[in-house]
């Protein structure tokens, strides 16, 4: 925690050496981010819109075009056609595609020296200050993605009132956190949990 070096950890190759598959990674982005939305969009059709039941005027003899009711599209105040209706995004993907993708992730992480282990990460009690000196140590307080083994109340607090940081158990690593941080901080212990989860 103090930005020293205490010793020497060897990460597996298959999941920090993997390829990188920069087309199976976007797709799980992609994945990801179509599941988490809601799709409870909806927009009246002409049928649906109150009111326009009477002609607004007679079909012959007025000069003006013909109209059957007030609520069609091209009025003021009518219905939208095509518009969205309430659907689900959501996108399947092999297992294997996933894993694929966290491997290839946390290979570019590797690669480009944005991987770094910590023996442990404790604090005594929540405070954001600590924290931020943990973070200047460590060389990652420009943005940083935490992983811990377990639950850490002191470091989740800790890390919640900063912009660019997140803690997060293992257990929880997902592809928008793991590309959206430019640092990714990870605990030996977490180190194990995550080659267990995708060895």
């Amino acid at each position: 925690m103090a930005g020293d070096k205490v010793g020497e950890i060897e990460l597996r190759d298959d999941i920090f050496a993997a390829p990188v598959n920069k087309t199976v990674m976007h797709q799980a982005l992609v994945r990801q981010l179509a599941n988490a939305r809601r799709g409870t969009h909806k927009v009246k059709t002409r049928g649906e819109v109150a009111g326009g039941g009477r002609k607004p005027w007679r079909q012959k003899g007025t000069g003006r075009a013909r109209q059957g009711s007030t609520r069609a599209p091209h009025w003021r105040g009518g219905g939208i056609v095509f518009g969205p209706t309430p659907r689900s995004y959501e996108q399947k993907m092999p297992r294997k595609m996933r894993r694929v993708a966290m491997r290839s992730a946390l290979s570019a992480k590797a690669g480009n020296a944005q991987l770094i282990v910590v023996q442990d990460l404790t604090l005594a009690q929540p405070k954001t200050k600590e924290m931020v000196t943990v973070l200047r140590n460590l060389k990652a307080e420009q943005s940083a993605l935490i992983l811990l083994p377990q639950r850490n109340a002191n470091v989740e607090l800790s890390a919640r009132n900063l912009p660019d940081v997140k803690a997060l158990q293992a257990g929880y690593l997902n592809m928008r956190d793991l590309l959206g941080y430019r640092t990714l901080v990870v605990t030996t212990d977490a180190i194990s949990e995550i080659e267990r989860i995708l060895g």
